[in-house]
This record gives structure tokens, C-alpha cells and sequence, in this order.
């Protein structure tokens, strides 16, 4: 079946010319950017009723850029003039290149991962003996805990933000094509704005093996997956696909 409309279940991209933009241009489409999910932020107050003196720590692990803006806004709003030595140990080179919005990145000590956990893991275990805070949401991929618990770090985790569904009953009825997914939450969304969803013609595209997973077990069927090795972004998947159709 022609493909002519996706929905792309997050935020739209903040550059004018994005991946989508292109393939929107190059494949004569419609793409809608329309968030499931979204972040709210907890106050210093339930902060510390979590028993977290940010003050105690010297190095932070940040995984989103939301990570970089809420722990930044927590030290903000707690009065903490965060020390030059305090050391930053970045999920990807996204996150890394983000953390510039709030530090000096050449007077800084900065570590970072290339995409995953596991890649970070090295420049953590260089870095033992140091007390680690991980600022994240109440939603966290249950690797990273884990991995921490494994590496025998000193290590604290404090819910800075929360990740909430988003209202989507405005979209009761429009229909698209291809929605596509890039988290658990993402599904878990549809079906609480949506709890008789029924796929019929709409083709899924899901990114991450954790995304494909919640997608299946809700009998919906994957029809688009990233990444792979022939297709690494979900813009390629989108693109081969929207061809062969």
C-alpha cells in the first residue's frame, strides 16, 4: 500500500533541515511530528526528600540532554555553584555536545560513550573512586542500574524529572499511514489515549529492541524496524520502505 502520511510520535526537530525534512521533500510526503510523552520536572523539594545533597558528589552521569537540563535546573534551583572539578560522564556525543549550553566544554572534565551503557562503562571504570549521581526520570532502562551495580561503583540515582503521557484525543480521528515509535512509552501512551486502538492499515515502524518488544506484545505488527545493519536511522527504514511500497 502508497505511503503519503507519518506520524512521528515525538517532538518535531528544532533544525531546519533534518532527516525528515528531506525525506518529507524527496518522497513527496506529509510528516507530522506529534509528541506521546512528555517531561515534567520534580522540584528541588522532592529532590532532597529522596535523600540526594547534590553537593556530596563529584561526577554526574548524563544520559539525555533532558538529564543535562534538570540537573542543571535542580543545582539552579537547591543554590549550588557547581565546582570546575565536578566530572561528566556523557551517554553519546549528542549529550556531550549539549552539556555545552550550561559549562565551558574545554575547562571541563568530560567523558564520553559513542551510543550505549556499555561503551560509557570503560571511562567509569577509569573513575572508581568517584561518587557518582545519576540524575534521570522515573522512567530508566533497567541496564543502567544494573551495569552500575556490576562496575561496584558508589553510585546514587535521583529522579530529577518524570515522564508523562501526553492528551492525544485530538487524534481520535485522523489516521495515518505509518506511525512511528522510538520507546516503550510511546506504546504505552497509545493505549491509554487509546485503550481500543486497532492497527488495520497502519503500518508500525519502532526503533529499539525494547520498542519493537512493547509494540509486539500488544499484537500490533512491526512493519518498519531501526536500526539494522542495512538501515541505522529510522529515516532510512522509513525511506527503503516507502520505496518498495
Amino acid at each position: 500500500m502508497k505511503v503519503k502520511s507519518i506520524l512521528i510520535s515525538q517532538p518535531k526537530p528544532n533544525v531546519d533541515n533534518s532527516p525528515y525534512s528531506e525525506l518529507e521533500e524527496k518522497l513527496k510526503l506529509k510528516i507530522d511530528f506529534i509528541p506521546f510523552i512528555h517531561v515534567e520536572p520534580v522540584d528541588s523539594k522532592e529532590v532532597r526528600q529522596q535523600k540526594i545533597d547534590i553537593t556530596k558528589f563529584t561526577a554526574i552521569i548524563l544520559t539525555s540532554r533532558n538529564a543535562v537540563d534538570h540537573f542543571f535546573r535542580i543545582a539552579e534551583e537547591m543554590r549550588y555553584k557547581i565546582p570546575d572539578s565536578l566530572k561528566y560522564f556523557c551517554l553519546s556525543e549528542a549529550v556531550a555536545f549539549y552539556l555545552q549550553k550550561y559549562v565551558v566544554y574545554r575547562k571541563r572534565k568530560i567523558y564520553v560513550g559513542k551510543r550505549t551503557f556499555q561503551e560509557l562503562e570503560v571511562s567509569i571504570k577509569k573513575h572508581k573512586d568517584e561518587k557518582f549521581l545519576l540524575p534521570s526520570s522515573d522512567m530508566l532502562k533497567s541496564i543502567v542500574p544494573q551495569q552500575l551495580d556490576k562496575l561496584g561503583v558508589d553510585w546514587t540515582r535521583g529522579i530529577f524529572y518524570k515522564t508523562v503521557v501526553s492528551d492525544l484525543s485530538h487524534l481520535r480521528e485522523v489516521s495515518y499511514d505509518i506511525v512511528v515509535f522510538f520507546s516503550p512509552s510511546g506504546i504505552k501512551s497509545l493505549y491509554e489515549n487509546f485503550p481500543d486502538f486497532e492497527q488495520k492499515d497502519t503500518r508500525i515502524a519502532a526503533f529499539g529492541n525494547s520498542t519493537i518488544k512493547a509494540a509486539e506484545e500488544k499484537g500490533l505488527k512491526v512493519q518498519i524496524q531501526a536500526p539494522t545493519p542495512e538501515t541505522p536511522s529510522m529515516t532510512m527504514a522509513i525511506e527503503n520502505y516507502v520505496k518498495e511500497n
